[in-house]
C-alpha cells in the first residue's frame, strides 16, 4: 500500500478490507471505497419432483415388449403371450401410464420419459410438491433458488439504483422454459433435479407474490501500478462478483457513470493518484538498492577479509560477465531475470547451451523485460527469433523451461536464483554488446537473505500477476498453449497447487499431463516434495476422467513417472499415495495392468 486510506473517500467499515486487497500486492492501492444497498427480488415457487423406484418383473416386461416387439402389442395380445387374464395386464399399463411411462394409446408405446427410467432398471413414483425460493439478482442477471427465504432487513445505505440504470425487472418465473429451471436448480446446490439418479423437477409454479429484499454491496476503486490500471470492483463481503464488475467497468467505459458522483472520487485524483503511486513504486525499488549499495561499502571496509556467507558485494566491468554465468550455473531450482531490452549478441550460443543444461537438471528459468508501461510502447521490442530460441529450451518432458514475459515499467536489472544469491545494479544481462562492457558498470552481488527476499518478493510477484492474466486469457479463449504458459510460470514460482486447483476448478483435465509434467520439474530439481498435498489432490481426479479420453496415453506416461520420480528417492512415500481407491483407478485408466501388484510397481520404478 502507497498512501495511507485514511485520507480517500472510503468509509469506515471498508478499511479491513482495503488493507487486506492492498497487502495482496505492493502495487495495489485503492483509490475509493464505498457501500450502496440494492434489492433482490424473492418469488415462493413450488415444484413437482418424480424419483424412480425399481420395476416389478411384469412392469419390465410390459416396457420391454413395448420397445422390442414390432409392431407393438396391446394388452390383450401381451396377456394371450403370458397366459394371463387381461385385467392383470390393463391394470399394470394403466399405473404405468399414469407414471407418464407409457404412452396414453394404444398399442403400448413407451415415453421418452420411460424409456429415460427404464434404462435405469426403474419407473418413475409419483411426483411430490417441494416449495422453494427464486431469488432474482440484477447485478448477477441470474435466477437462483434456495430452499431457505431471504430475511427483509432494514439497511441505511445509499441506494445502488440512485446512481446506475439498474434493471430491476421481475423475471416471469413460469415462463421460463423448464429445462432453464432445472439447470437452474442444479446450479444452485439444491439436490432436488439430479438425472443421473433418476430424480427429476416436472414443473415449476409461483405460489406467493414477489417480495424486495435488500442487500449490502462495496464498490472498490483500485489502480494497479503494475498494470497501470484502473478497475472497478463490486464486492458481496469477501466474494468478487465479476460480472457486474466487468459490467460497472463497460459503464464507465462508455461514460454512462461518473466515478466522482458514485464514489466521491475527485478527477484530479483519479489522474494525479496513479501517477503519484507510480513514482512511489520506483523511490521504493530505488530505496532497496540504495540500501543494498550501503551494505556493499559496509563489505568492502571490514577489516576481516575472510568469505562472508551473508554478503553484499560490488563487482566491476569484466567481473560482471563471469559472476552473471557463474551465478546461473550453481542454480538447483528457479532463476528469475529482469531487464529491460534484450539484445541478440548476448542471448549467443554459450548462453542458451548453459540454459538447457540448467533445464535439464530441473531448473525453471523466468524472464521479465520492458521500460514502457505499455508493451505497444516499446521502443526496443524483443527479436522474434530470439524469443523463439529461448522458447525452444525444454524441459526433459518436453515442457518450455524458459518463460519470457512481458513485465513492463521497469528500468532496474536483476538477477534472483533459488532465492538466495540476488544481483542487480546498472548492468544489462541480456542487452549489453557481447564482449564489450562499458567502462564504469558496477553490479552488486548480495546474499543478506532479508534483501534477496524483499526482492525475490518484488519480482515473483510480478510474474505471478502475469501467470494469472494469461490464465484467465485461456480460459476465455480454451488456449491450450496459453493455459500451458501460465502452468509453467505457476510451477516455477514453486505454486504448482495454484495450477493444479485452477485445472480442478475449471474442469479442464485436458491439462492434467501437462501439469504432471511441471510438477516433474519440481521433484528432480528437489524443490516439490513427494508428499505434496497436490499429488493425493491430482490423484482423487483420476475418477473424473474417462478411459476414452484423447490425452489418456500422455495421462498414463506422466503418472508412470511421477510415481517413478517420486519412488527414486522414497519409495514408501510413493507407495502411500497409492490407496486402494487410487490403485482402482491406476487400473481402470490402464496406468499399470491387473496383473501388476503396488510392490512390484514401486520396485520396478526404482
Amino acid at each position: 500500500m502507497f498512501f495511507t486510506s485514511f485520507a480517500k473517500p472510503i468509509d469506515d467499515n471498508l478499511r479491513n478490507f482495503v488493507g487486506e486487497i492492498e497487502a495482496q500486492s505492493s502495487s495495489l492501492s485503492v483509490l475509493a471505497a464505498r457501500q450502496f444497498r440494492y434489492s433482490l427480488r424473492q418469488t415462493p415457487v413450488e415444484v413437482s419432483i418424480k424419483e424412480p423406484r425399481q420395476f416389478n418383473v411384469l412392469e419390465e416386461f410390459i416396457i420391454r415388449a413395448a420397445i422390442e416387439f414390432q409392431p407393438p402389442p396391446t394388452e390383450d395380445e401381451l396377456a394371450s403371450v403370458l397366459g394371463l387374464d387381461s385385467v392383470f395386464i390393463k391394470t399394470t399399463t394403466a399405473t404405468l401410464r399414469s407414471l407418464q411411462t407409457l404412452s396414453p394409446t394404444s398399442p403400448l408405446t413407451v415415453t421418452p420419459e420411460g424409456r429415460s427410467f427404464y434404462e435405469k432398471g426403474s419407473v418413475p413414483q409419483p411426483p411430490y410438491p417441494i416449495q422453494i425460493n427464486a431469488i432474482t439478482d440484477p447485478l448477477s442477471d441470474k435466477i437462483t433458488f434456495q430452499s431457505e427465504s431471504l430475511n427483509e432487513i432494514v439497511i441505511n445505505l445509499p441506494d445502488l439504483a440512485d446512481f446506475i440504470t439498474i434493471d430491476n425487472t421481475i423475471a416471469d418465473i413460469t415462463s421460463l422454459p423448464l429445462e432453464e429451471i432445472q439447470t437452474s436448480i442444479q446450479a444452485s446446490g439444491l439436490a432436488l433435479h439430479v438425472p443421473e439418479e433418476g430424480k427429476i423437477v416436472t414443473s415449476c409454479k409461483v405460489v406467493a407474490s414477489t417480495q424486495k429484499i435488500w442487500r449490502k454491496i462495496s464498490i472498490f476503486i483500485i489502480f494497479d501500478a503494475f498494470e497501470d490500471k484502473l478497475s472497478i470492483q463490486i464486492r458481496n463481503g469477501q466474494q468478487i462478483l465479476e460480472s457486474a464488475s466487468n459490467w460497472l467497468e463497460v459503464l464507465h467505459a462508455e461514460g454512462k457513470i461518473s466515478l466522482q458522483t458514485l464514489c466521491k472520487l475527485s478527477k484530479e485524483t483519479i489522474n494525479c493518484e496513479p501517477e503519484t503511486i507510480l513514482k512511489q513504486k520506483n523511490t521504493e525499488i530505488e530505496a532497496r538498492l540504495e540500501n543494498i549499495r550501503t551494505k556493499s561499502l559496509e563489505t568492502a571496509t571490514k577489516s576481516d577479509k575472510k568469505s562472508v556467507v551473508c554478503e553484499a558485494i560490488q563487482l566491476r566491468n569484466g567481473q560482471i560477465s563471469q559472476a552473471f554465468l557463474e551465478v546461473l550455473n550453481s542454480a538447483k531450482s528457479q532463476i528469475l531475470i529482469y531487464y529491460p531490452w534484450v539484445n541478440q549478441a548476448v542471448v549467443n550460443e554459450k548462453l542458451l547451451t548453459l540454459l538447457q543444461k540448467l533445464a535439464n537438471r530441473g531448473v525453471w528459468i523466468l524472464i521479465g523485460y520492458g521500460i514502457a508501461r505499455r508493451q505497444e510502447d516499446e521502443d526496443k521490442p524483443i527479436p522474434p527469433e530470439m524469443e523463439k530460441k529461448l522458447r525452444a529450451i525444454k524441459t526433459l518432458d518436453g515442457l518450455p523451461c524458459v518463460q519470457v514475459l512481458w513485465l513492463g515499467d521497469s528500468h532496474v536489472k536483476e538477477v534472483i536464483v533459488d532465492q538466495e544469491i540476488y544481483l542487480c545494479g546498472s548492468h544489462n544481462w541480456l542487452s549489453y554488446r557481447g564482449n564489450y562492457l562499458p567502462l564504469g558498470e558496477s553490479v552488486y552481488k548480495v546474499t543478506i537473505p532479508l534483501h534477496v527476499q524483499e526482492a525475490y518478493e518484488f519480482l515473483a510477484n510480478r510474474f505471478q500477476n502475469n501467470a494469472e492474466k494469461l490464465w484467465k486469457n485461456s480460459l476465455e479463449n480454451r488456449d491450450y498453449k496459453l493455459a500451458i504458459k501460465s502452468l509453467c510460470v505457476w510451477g516455477a514460482l514453486g505454486m504448482e497447487d495454484i495450477a493444479l486447483k485452477e485445472i480442478q476448478k475449471n474442469n479442464w483435465f485436458e491439462l492434467l499431463p501437462v501439469w504432471l509434467n511441471v510438477a516433474l520439474q519440481g521433484l528432480k530439481s528437489k524443490n516439490l516434495s513427494g508428499d505434496s498435498a497436490s499429488f493425493k489432490t491430482a490423484l482423487s481426479l483420476l475418477s473424473q476422467v474417462s478411459i476414452e479420453e484423447a490425452f489418456i496415453e500422455l495421462l498414463q506416461q506422466g503418472w508412470r513417472k511421477v510415481i517413478g520420480a517420486i519412488a527414486i528417492n522414497n519409495p514408501e512415500t510413493a507407495l502411500n499415495l497409492l490407496s486402494d481407491e487410487v490403485w482402482v483407478q491406476f487400473i481402470r485408466l490402464k496406468i499399470v495392468q491387473e496383473s501388476d501388484s503396488r510392490n512390484d510397481f514401486i520396485l520396478y520404478r526404482t
